[in-house]
């Protein structure tokens, strides 16, 4: 069930348990394809399609706390979505995230 808050419709994606340290989880909201993560004990929310191939982030690896994709190993920062290493240059979306209990919540704009 999805709330508003804030001008954001804060979507339920998962339990906190689902989430795997340092791998990823592809979530779909609205049918966007949304990869949750815990990073180091932090909560992300990004966009799972990589920049540079469309491959799915959320299949790739957590490498020195960015997110790397699997098939060209371009990696991306978590908390902004900036490209880290080549061969991606365009940034990734991220998404504003919460965690309310075990409920894993992110924050959605349903014109997006």
């Amino acid at each position: 069930m999805a709330r508003v808050l804030e001008g954001l419709e804060w979507v339920k994606v998962a339990d906190i348990s689902e989430i795997v340290p340092d791998m990823g989880l592809r979530v779909e909201i609205d049918e966007y394809p949304v990869a949750i993560w815990n990073i180091g004990g932090a909560f992300y929310a990004t966009d799972d399609t990589c920049s540079h191939e469309e491959a799915s982030l959320s299949e790739g690896d957590v490498w020195d706390g960015n997110i790397e994709c699997p098939l060209h190993g371009s990696q991306f920062d978590p908390e902004t979505g900036a490209a880290i290493t080549l061969p991606a240059v365009l940034p990734i979306a991220t998404f504003p995230i919460k965690i309310d209990g075990n409920d894993v919540y992110v924050g959605w704009r349903a014109d997006r």
